[in-house]
Formats: C-alpha cells, structure tokens, sequence
C-alpha cells in the first residue's frame, strides 16, 4: 500500500489512541467509541476503509475486506504494527492535516480569528493557525508539537531500517 493510494481507516473501540495518532499523522480515520461488531462490519464493508481492530472473532467474519489485526498493546507499537503492514508511507506534510477529535480537514484561521480562543501566550509568539470547522478546535504549533516530531521520526527510522534489512 505504500505506493498510489493512501487508506482511510476505521478503526475499533478497542484502539482510540491509535485512531487519533493516524489522524494527527494525516489519515482518514473513523472512529467509533461506543459501536457494536455487526456496524462496524458493516461500515467497513459498505465503505472500503481498511479495518484495524484487536478482535480476534470479528477478522473471522465472512466478507471481511481489507484488514489490519492489531496485536500489540501501546499504541507507538500498534502504530508501527499497522504502518509495517500495510507498507504505508509517512508524508510530513500530511501532519497535523486533520482534526484529532473529529477527522475533518483543517483550515486555515488568521490570528484575528483565533484571538480570545487561545492563551494570550499563544497569541503573543504564535501567527499560524488552523481550525476544524466542525468542533471549531483551534491547532497551531506548540511545544507538543517537538513529541510529535519524535513520533514521525520513530515511524521514519523503523520504515528505513526495515528497507536496509529486504
């Protein structure tokens, strides 16, 4: 999968964390906090999105498409068990594309717009901002950013190491 198109996912009850690490990171990612297994088929048969799930008794289902069962527990591993997998690429400038609540696509928000819903800190040292129309989160690039960064490069190193090694 790592060449043409990129997966939009769903993704089960059971891997919140790693549903929101995908959006941060760019992906279409749909997530259900409270779903039963007959839906979340269902969507993932209706829809075509990769399903990623820790679900032993629902990857035996008949008709199941396109398929990540996820084993490990943390998700920087369960991260790297699904970029392994699907042989995914990490494009930087996909980063911070999506909203991590909702999965929207962000816009752009001049700083007059984002005055009074941001710390005045922020508002003093930062210019760029993007928001998600829908839950009307506003994003801009703070210290947590540096974690992220670090993510991407773990992602990055694991991807180069595996490369080195075929």
């Amino acid at each position: 999968m790592g060449q043409g198109k990129t997966p939009r996912f769903i993704v089960d009850s059971m891997l919140g964390r790693l549903a929101r690490w995908l959006r941060i990171l760019g992906f279409d990612t749909w997530y259900f906090r409270d779903i039963d297994d007959p839906e979340l088929l269902k969507i993932h048969q209706e829809t075509g999105r990769v399903l990623l799930t820790r679900d032993t008794r629902l990857v035996q289902c008949r008709g199941i498409g396109c398929h990540v069962l996820v084993h490990s527990d943390g998700w920087r591993d369960q991260l790297q068990e699904v970029f392994t997998a699907l042989s995914l690429d990490l494009e930087r400038d996909a980063m911070l594309t999506r909203c991590a609540l909702c999965n929207l696509p962000l816009e752009d928000l001049g700083p007059d717009e984002a005055y009074g819903r941001i710390p005045d800190h922020v508002a003093a040292s930062t210019s760029v901002f993007r928001e998600c129309r829908s839950c009307r989160k506003v994003y801009w690039a703070g210290t947590h950013r540096k974690g992220m960064e670090e993510v991407v490069s773990m992602l990055l190193a694991e991807r180069e190491d595996g490369r080195e090694r075929s």
